[in-house]
C-alpha cells in the first residue's frame, strides 16, 4: 500500500540593456550551447534504433514523465544518480517500443483488457501489484484495496490518473515481454544425440600423463614484441577485437581539504554539543537534532565503525565518550547500556567457486576447483589473497572474501547463513558450503552475537571554509593557466613535487565516474568534444572534493580499431605464440618417455598425471582446464603419446595410460534436461542481445546529458 498511497497524496535603456541581458542568459544555453543552431551545430537527435531518429526533445520528455511518477511516489526530487538511472528506464523503453514491439507484432502477442484485469484483481495478480498493495508490515496483500483505489481513480488528481495509466501500460508490457521469452524457452529441442554426447563427455574417465611447460616458464623480457607483429595478429583476429569509443587521460587534483581553522572551529562546536548530550533529558532527540550523519540509536557490532567496536568496550552506560575522529567526521557517543535482540548478527568472509550452468559436469569442475582451494587454505594459503584471484564473488573478493557483518534473518542464502550461524569460534570452515551459487570456502571472523547497543551519536562533519575552496582553487586556476601542452603539463607537475598525475584509461562516453572521482560527467564530455585534441589540456573541473585539471591522451573508434585499443592483451597473446615457438622447436624431435624429454628441455618443464579425468571436468593440476589438451588425450588409445602441441596455456606432450568408456544407457532425459535447463536459464539474455543487435542501436545520450 505504500505506493498507492504516495500516489494518491502528491530608464528606458537601462531598462532594455538589463531585460535583452535577462533574456540573453535564460536562452543563452539554447542558441550558444553546443548542440544548438548558432553554436555550430543543430543535431537533436538523441539516437537511432531500428532505423528509427529519437529527438532529444521526445526522449526528454519520456524522460519527464517518469520523473514526475517517480517523485510523485517518493515524495522528494531525485538525486543525479537517480535522475541517471530514469534516462536509462527511458531509453530501455524506446529501445522496448521499437525493437521488441515489432517482434511481438510479428508474432500476434498482445494482453487483452480480460488479462490486464486478471493481472489487476482476478486470480492471477501481477507481482508488481502484489508488492504496490501489500500491508508493509504484515506483506499480506489485500485485493480489495486494489478494488477501491480503482473505484475512487477518477476523483483523484489528473497526475495520479496518469500514473496509474503509465503503471498499466507496463503491466502489459511486462507480461508481453515474458509471453515472447516463454514462447521461445519453450521452442528449445535437444535433440538425443547431443544429449547423448553430453552423457559420454561427463561419464568415459582416462587417467593420463603429460608433459607441460608453461608460457610463464619463459620470461616476458626475454621476447620482444613488435609493432608490426602486434598489426598482423589484429588484423587476422579483428573480429575478436571489438572497437568502443573510449578516452584516456591523465590529470592532476587540487583536493578542497579543510585547514585548521576549519578542524579547530568543528572541534570546539562539538565539545559544546558533548555537554548538551550529557544532560538532555532526551538524548535520542537531542543527537537526532544535531548529528550531520542519520545514526541509528540501537547498534550491533556489525553497524558500528571499526573504531566505536572497540571504544564501546570501555564504555559505561550513562556516560557521554568522544570526540573521536574518522576522516573528517568528529563523533560524540552516549551509551545507554544493552539489551538482548531476536536477530543475531555475525562475521564471515567466503570464496565462491560459481559454476558455468547447472549440468552436473560444471557443477563437478567447480567442487573439484574449490576442493583443491581448501586444501591449499588448510594447509597454510593465505584465505584473502585466493579469494581475490580466484572468488567469483567479484564483490567480497575484492575485499579479500569479506561480506562484513549480516542478520540471521535470510539476508544471505539459507546453506551459507546456517553454516557461519552455527560455528561456535572464528576460522575456516573445514568443509565445502553448496548453495544455488556454486561452493563457498567459508572463514567466519566474527561468531553470532545477539547484542544490542543503545547509542545516542552525533557526527558532525569538517565543512572547508569558502577561504578554504577559494585557495584550492587558486591553485588549479595557477597550474591551468601555466600549461597548453602536454608536455608543459608534465613539466609542471614535476616541479610541483605536491601533485599526482592519475590514470584513466579507455573511459566510455557514458561514464559519470572516473576512476574514484564522483560526478566526473563534465570531464568525460569534455573528452569527447571535437576540439579536444590529443595532448590539449583542459579547464578547471570542480567536484564537492577537489578542482581537476586533465590532459587527453589517448582515443579508440569504434569503427577504426587500432593496437593501441588493445596493446596489452594483443601483446600478451604474440608473446605467448612467440614462446610457443620457441618451446616447440626446443621439444621437437625429443625421445624417451616424459621425464626424459622433460629433462632434455630443462628448466621450466612439468611431468604431472591426471586421475579419472573426463571431457566434461578434466582438470590438470598446473595446465587448470585445457579443452585443447583434453580433445588430444581422449582422440588417443591406451599407451599412445601425442607430439608436440600447443594449449590454452602453454606447450604439451600427452600420454593416455587408459581410458574407460561411459557404460551404454538407453535413456539420456536426465542429460537433455540438463542442456535445455541450461539453455532456458540463459534465454533472457540471448534474446536481448539478439534484438538489439539485430535492431543496430546508436546511442548519442553522452553528447546531451
Amino acid at each position: 500500500m505504500a505506493l498507492i498511497n504516495k500516489i494518491r497524496e502528491k530608464s528606458g535603456i537601462a531598462v532594455t540593456v538589463i531585460a535583452v541581458s535577462l533574456i540573453l542568459f535564460m536562452v543563452g544555453g539554447d542558441l550558444m550551447g553546443p548542440n544548438s543552431m548558432l553554436g555550430g551545430g543543430n543535431n537533436q537527435v538523441v539516437g537511432e534504433i531500428a532505423g528509427n531518429k529519437i529527438d532529444i526533445k521526445d526522449f526528454q520528455t519520456r524522460v519527464d514523465g517518469f520523473r514526475q511518477n517517480y517523485e510523485a511516489q517518493s515524495g522528494r526530487s531525485l538525486n543525479e544518480n537517480e535522475l541517471s538511472s530514469l534516462r536509462d528506464q527511458a531509453w530501455n523503453q524506446f529501445v522496448v517500443d521499437i525493437a521488441y514491439k515489432k517482434q511481438f507484432e510479428d508474432l500476434g502477442l498482445s494482453v487483452t483488457d480480460e488479462e490486464l484485469y486478471d493481472m489487476v484483481q482476478g486470480n492471477h495478480i501481477s507481482p508488481s501489484i502484489l508488492q504496490a498493495f501489500s500491508d508493509p508490515t504484515t506483506q499480506r496483500f489485500d485485493k480489495n484495496a486494489v478494488v477501491n483505489y480503482l473505484k475512487n481513480l477518477k476523483t483523484l488528481p489528473i497526475e495520479q490518473q496518469k500514473s496509474w495509466e503509465n503503471f498499466e501500460k507496463s503491466l502489459r508490457e511486462e507480461r508481453t515481454r515474458s509471453k515472447y521469452e516463454n514462447l521461445l524457452k519453450l521452442s528449445t529441442y535437444i535433440p538425443k544425440a547431443q544429449a547423448e554426447k553430453e552423457y559420454v563427455a561427463q561419464n568415459t574417465k582416462a587417467n593420463l600423463r603429460y608433459l607441460y611447460v608453461p608460457y610463464f616458464s619463459v620470461v616476458d623480457t626475454t621476447i620482444k614484441v613488435t609493432d608490426s607483429q602486434l598489426e598482423s595478429y589484429l588484423s587476422a583476429h579483428r573480429k575478436e577485437y571489438k572497437g568502443t569509443d573510449t578516452r584516456s587521460i591523465e590529470y592532476v587534483t587540487f583536493p578542497i581539504q579543510p585547514a585548521k581553522d576549519d578542524s579547530a572551529a568543528l572541534y570546539t562546536e562539538i565539545k559544546e554539543l558533548a555537554r548538551g548530550l550529557a544532560t538532555a533529558q532526551n538524548d535520542s532527540a537531542f543527537a537526532s537534532m544535531n548529528s550531520d550523519i542519520p545514526l541509528p540509536l540501537n547498534q550491533t557490532l556489525g553497524t558500528m565503525t571499526e573504531q566505536l567496536k572497540e571504544a564501546v568496550k570501555t564504555f559505561v552506560p550513562g556516560g557521554v565518550y568522544g570526540p573521536y575522529r574518522e576522516g573528517n567526521t568528529y563523533y560524540i557517543y552516549k551509551y545507554g547500556g544493552t539489551k538482548s535482540d531476536t536477530v543475531s548478527t555475525a562475521r564471515a568472509s567466503h570464496i565462491l567457486i560459481g559454476s558455468d550452468n547447472q549440468s552436473d559436469s560444471a557443477k563437478t569442475a567447480a567442487r573439484a576447483k574449490a576442493e583443491g582451494i581448501l586444501a591449499q587454505i588448510r594447509a597454510g594459503a593465505n584465505f584473502e589473497a585466493l579469494a581475490a584471484t580466484s572468488s567469483t564473488d567479484q564483490g567480497s573478493a575484492q575485499r579479500g572474501g569479506d561480506v562484513g557483518y549480516f542478520p540471521n534473518n535470510g539476508t544471505m542464502v539459507k546453506p551459507f547463513e546456517e553454516a557461519v550461524f552455527s560455528a561456535t569460534a572464528t576460522g575456516l570452515i573445514p568443509r565445502l558450503i553448496e548453495s544455488q551459487f556454486g561452493f563457498h570456502i567459508i572463514k567466519v571472523t566474527d561468531t553470532k552475537s545477539n547484542t544490542v547497543y543503545r547509542i545516542a551519536s552525533i557526527g558532525k562533519t569538517i565543512a572547508p571554509s569558502q577561504a578554504t575552496r577559494d585557495e584550492a582553487y587558486r591553485k588549479a586556476d595557477e597550474f591551468v593557466n601555466s600549461v597548453k601542452t602536454k608536455e608543459q603539463f608534465d613539466e609542471a607537475v614535476k616541479k610541483n613535487k605536491a601533485l599526482v598525475v592519475a590514470t584513466a584509461n579507455r573511459v566510455p562516453e557514458s561514464a559519470t565516474n572516473i576512476n574514484a572521482i564522483q560526478n566526473g560527467r563534465d570531464i568525460v564530455r569534455w573528452a569527447f568534444k571535437d576540439d579536444s585534441k590529443i595532448n590539449s589540456v583542459s579547464q578547471v573541473f570542480e567536484t564537492e572534493e577537489q578542482y581537476i585539471v586533465a590532459v587527453l591522451v589517448a582515443k579508440s573508434d569504434a569503427k577504426d580499431v587500432k593496437v593501441d585499443d588493445f596493446r596489452d592483451e594483443l601483446t600478451t597473446k604474440v608473446r605467448n605464440e612467440i614462446k610457443a615457438e620457441q618451446i616447440t622447436a626446443k621439444l621437437k624431435g625429443a625421445t624417451g618417455d616424459l621425464e626424459t624429454i622433460a629433462k632434455k628441455y630443462g628448466a621450466g618443464a612439468l611431468v604431472e598425471s591426471a586421475s579419472d579425468i573426463s571431457l566434461a571436468t578434466g582438470f590438470l593440476t598446473s595446465a587448470g582446464f585445457d579443452p585443447i589438451a583434453l580433445g588430444k588425450a581422449f582422440g588417443l588409445k591406451p599407451g599412445q603419446k601425442t607430439g608436440v602441441f600447443t594449449g590454452e596455456n602453454g606447450v604439451f606432450v600427452v600420454e593416455l595410460i587408459s581410458k574407460t568408456e561411459a557404460p551404454k544407457i538407453a535413456d539420456f532425459t536426465q542429460y537433455k534436461t540438463q542442456l535445455t535447463q541450461s539453455l532456458e536459464g540463459r534465454m533472457s539474455y540471448l534474446v536481448n542481445e539478439a534484438i538489439r543487435d539485430n535492431a543496430k542501436i546508436e546511442d548519442h545520450r553522452a553528447k546531451f546529458f
